[in-house]
């Protein structure tokens, strides 16, 4: 392969990069799948980068996109689920279900960076009902995994994931976007619906206990202060326990219209205190060993005065590769930077919440731009 010069002929507005850029010392100045965003962000490369010639733009292939793949899944959900919550459940209604966990399991396996990061970062790709379950089966499916359980108990929780909240869904949406307080009927209508899902599963030809069970038992607490049965400690099976801590996780990063959104360390840090109480100790251990200190997506500024997007892991959870997006003046930067938080320049000050962010004026994130064409809405 021959080395050469970036040209502006190579470059277009909104075009994926087929290649990395490297500056002329060999640096790395942009990763393969970066998207040009701007006029400045050409003159840039065409100024300072090189890559390797060898296969020309237009032959790279379109690759599979997590985020495709997740937002089919909420598409197909939703249609699904309301059928059933109809007691309309097509004949094929377990093939389906199977076909949106084969899904979200190929989102995972594509890559997890960007399934776990498109919880915080896809929220509007669907209605919040279809958007919450598929979100809860992603997380569901590294806890279960990162618990080493079987191929079989890894599609139940999935499964229970994608259908726990079949028997609120006529009202799920509205209760999003409400601010009030639920009334005594609205209540009620919350307290029985893992029973009703369970219910409407069955009557749609679900005959599989364990994941039944599952979905009737995500609301358990440890301390017995639950529903629907109030079942403590060892008597909730741990399947149950793995979709509920998602489900938790899941609804307090989300944008509701009845409280702040919750960021997701801080979410993380509330659920350790409920710890205490209604949560399993060990399994809250677990979700945050999986996802991290700052999960995969948060917005920090780091030690230097940049705001930046946590993109992956680092080798300690305290330490996780970020890509700077705001300079330290708050201008957009051209090209983000990728910033390795173990050096102390770019150490993390401080998580930033929806507000701070919003506040920031920054232009919109598409995912692409942070982790490349596999992040493609």
């Amino acid at each position: 392969m021959n080395i050469r010069k970036v040209t502006a002929a190579d470059l277009k507005l909104g075009m994926l990069l087929p290649w990395d850029v490297y500056g002329e010392n060999g640096a790395l100045l942009v990763r393969k799948g970066h998207m040009i965003a701007s006029a400045n962000q050409i003159a840039y490369l065409v100024e300072r980068g090189v890559f390797e010639d060898g296969v020309p733009p237009e032959a790279a292939s379109e690759p599979p996109s997590v985020l495709r793949k997740l937002n089919a899944a909420c598409l197909e959900l939703h249609a699904l689920l309301q059928a059933a919550s109809q007691g309309r459940a097509p004949a094929d209604f377990r093939r389906r279900l199977d076909d949106i966990a084969a899904l979200v399991h190929g989102a995972v396996e594509l890559n997890v960076d960007i399934a776990t990061a498109a919880v915080l970062h896809n929220q509007q790709a669907a209605s919040y009902a279809a958007r919450h379950s598929v979100n809860t089966a992603v997380i569901a499916v590294l806890l279960a995994r990162a618990r080493q359980r079987s191929r079989n108990d890894v599609m139940t929780v999935t499964l229970a994931a994608l259908t726990m909240n079949t028997g609120m869904l006529e009202h799920h949406q509205r209760w999003h976007d409400s601010s009030a307080v639920l009334d005594e009927a609205d209540r009620a209508r919350m307290l029985a619906h893992p029973a009703l899902s369970v219910q409407l599963l069955r009557a749609a030809g679900v005959n599989d206990e364990a994941w039944l069970d599952c979905v009737l038992h995500h609301h358990e607490n440890e301390d017995g202060t639950g529903y629907p049965h109030g079942k403590v400690g060892a008597q909730i099976p741990l399947l149950s326990k793995l979709v509920a801590l998602a489900d938790r996780y899941c609804a307090r990063v989300s944008e509701r219209s009845y409280r702040p959104v919750m960021t997701a360390n801080g979410a993380l840090r509330d659920m350790l205190l409920e710890a205490r109480t209604t949560l399993d100790t060990n399994l809250v251990s677990l979700v945050i060993r999986e996802l991290g200190i700052y999960p995969i997506g948060t917005y920090v500024r780091l030690i230097n005065g940049e705001t930046g997007v946590v993109a992956r892991r680092g080798l300690q959870s305290t330490t996780p590769h970020v890509e700077s997006v705001l300079g330290p003046r708050g201008a957009p930067l051209e090209v983000f930077l990728q910033r390795d938080t173990r050096n102390e320049l770019h150490t993390i000050r401080e998580v930033l919440t929806n507000a701070q962010v919003a506040a920031l004026d920054a232009p919109p994130l598409r995912m692409a731009q942070v982790w490349g064409r596999a992040a493609l809405d």
